[in-house]
């Protein structure tokens, strides 16, 4: 039987490499290969599709997973493979959408997500390509359309007319077609909508009309749109941090050097980093634009004490102690990258961010370790050193680092931490993100998971209801997860919502006279829960067996 089995995938397997070889186009012709696919693919888009042989040969010559899909399909050789390609699209009709979407930039991994559904063909709904013909028309690049549509998909259901009138509208401005494109481009909104939002828009553009003659345009930039798109996303920065903000304009146009001299992604680093103290998103442009010697600072990686890090803000050593004896996890040593989380962690973000805005920015950079050994915690190197040894290492590596990334120190307490929580970096960041979005302060989350670690092991959907029942169902507030943070490690439909009903059910109907608080409802074992009940009526724990013990429905509830 195993010699049959054997043989079997064997005569499989050379069938299948005599077939993919049969299939594959040798390297040598692999140009050839495309070139026809793309011509018959243009061929067949315009004649058979009748759309204009400019577009058809757009779409073709930038689609070129799609084409090597196509390719794959067939047999190749020299002599017959034009005619087998003008058969085959005869008899199989391609996904013009498929295409569509690969050509203006989108990635052929993410145009699944675009494709119409139940639509193959342009003439079921020709919106989103003639919205193209129009963008294409006026000058935008075809293969960087797909940056306007995953962005702001409403660009792509106007009418051609609304389009181009909206473009001419912006160049009666003052701009040149390749600056609009650029802008166009980095902000795609403003391509959208009337009334209110089109006066946002227009004063938008007579804003950046004035910046951009600050920065005296055509000596400073290049006359592609390129260059154009380049400065335009770095004033977006600024621009989604505070649109509306007039001093904020003010600083663009004086710091011009901010758009020339420095990249987009250090940009968005530094607007990132500050905004990571919990301030408005304007006062950490404003930080920037007001002191442009930030760029330079390195935020990243310099090794900081916590301790020498507030009194090097201006912390008297009585300050220091009280937040070191309320927020001991925090203290010890940690990156400059994590400050911003370090102090949210001890609710200090806004008065140390306070100090940097009003002239003291210069101690991010000023500040130095007093000397190698300071604030280094031999329990914490210990517990590194295990880690560093484990067979898991990076994977704990990775815990350690979000932990840090928080704001917890390299301390003891974090190394127990570390120990009761599990997933991964990017869970364990999810499921605290959760917990923020609900309303809960950043410090009392950090205090939650030094006081009960294993919250961060429940998945997010799990953390979400559990809040919505406690606050909603139990009428309580988030506060009270301060007094018992390992509510939220009990499981919501095997123990908190039985046990609580039936207490509830049991108040109502006279039962027991007694309210328990929430903690004494969950957390009390098993056995003491039945002893409880029993205590109330020997009948008691029968009824809570039969229609509220663990997995019964909220239906069978009365």
């Amino acid at each position: 039987m195993f010699m049959v089995r054997l043989k079997f995938a064997s005569i499989s397997h050379n069938f299948s490499t005599v077939a993919a070889k049969h299939r594959r186009v040798p390297s040598k012709y692999k140009s050839l290969a495309i070139g026809k696919a793309q011509q018959a693919i243009t061929d067949y888009l315009h004649t058979t599709r009748s759309l204009s042989y400019t577009h058809a040969e757009q779409i073709a010559s930038n689609a070129s997973v799609s084409i090597r899909n196509l390719i794959l399909k067939l047999d190749f050789s020299v002599p017959t493979f034009s005619k087998s390609l003008r058969k085959h699209l005869s008899y199989h009709p391609i996904n013009e959408f498929e295409f569509f979407f690969e050509s203006i930039g989108i990635d052929y991994s993410e145009v699944s997500e675009f494709l119409p559904e139940k639509k193959f063909f342009f003439s079921e709904d020709r919106t989103v390509l003639d919205a193209a013909f129009a963008l294409s028309g006026f000058g935008f690049p075809w293969n960087k359309l797909g940056k306007l549509y995953k962005e702001e998909r409403l660009v792509f259901v106007q009418r051609p007319g609304e389009i181009e009138s909206r473009l001419l509208k912006f160049k009666d401005i003052g701009f040149s077609t390749v600056a609009v494109i650029g802008t166009c481009l980095a902000i795609p909104r403003t391509l959208c909508g009337g009334g209110e939002l089109g006066s946002e828009i227009r004063c938008l553009f007579v804003k950046l009309k004035r910046l951009f003659d600050e920065f005296d345009s055509h000596h400073l930039f290049e006359e592609n749109v390129d260059s154009w798109l380049a400065v335009s996303r770095k004033i977006r920065i600024f621009y989604d941090l505070g649109c509306e903000n007039e001093e904020m304009w003010e600083l663009m146009c004086r710091n011009k050097s901010l758009f020339l001299e420095y990249s987009e992604e250090a940009l968005m680093n530094k607007a990132g980093y500050f905004c990571r103290f919990g301030v408005s998103k304007e006062d950490a442009a404003l930080l920037i634009l007001r002191n442009p010697a930030i760029m330079n600072f390195d935020l990243e990686k310099p090794v900081i004490s916590v301790t020498g890090m507030l009194k090097h803000f201006g912390l008297r050593q009585d300050e220091v102690d009280a937040v070191a004896q309320k927020y001991p996890y925090v203290f010890g040593r940690n990156q400059l990258k994590n400050l911003p989380y370090v102090l949210r962690a001890i609710d200090l973000h806004e008065r140390i961010f306070d100090i940097l805005k009003n002239g003291n920015h210069h101690l991010l950079a000023s500040y130095t370790l007093m000397d190698p050994d300071e604030d280094l915690e031999r329990e914490y190197q210990e517990g590194l050193e295990e880690l560093q040894n484990s067979r898991t290492k990076r994977h704990n590596i990775q815990k350690l680092d979000f932990l840090h990334e928080i704001g917890f120190g390299e301390n003891g307490i974090t190394m127990k931490v570390l120990q009761h929580v599990h997933g991964t970096a990017v869970e364990l960041h999810d499921r605290f993100q959760i917990l923020l979005n609900s309303g809960i302060i950043f410090s009392k989350i950090c205090m939650l998971i030094r006081s009960a670690p294993k919250i961060l092991n429940q998945k997010p959907h799990s953390i979400q209801d559990k809040l919505r029942f406690l606050c909603g169902e139990m009428g309580d507030s988030l506060d009270y997860l301060e007094v018992f943070p390992a509510y939220l490690c009990f499981d919501l439909e095997n123990r908190i919502s039985p046990r609580f009903r039936f207490h509830k059910w049991l108040v109502e109907k006279g039962f027991s006279e007694k309210s328990y608080s929430i903690a004494s409802i969950v957390a009390t074992s098993e056995k003491a829960f039945i002893a409880r009940l029993y205590g109330i009526h020997p009948a008691i724990p029968k009824h809570w067996f039969e229609r509220f013990s663990s997995r019964k429905t909220r239906d069978t509830v009365s």
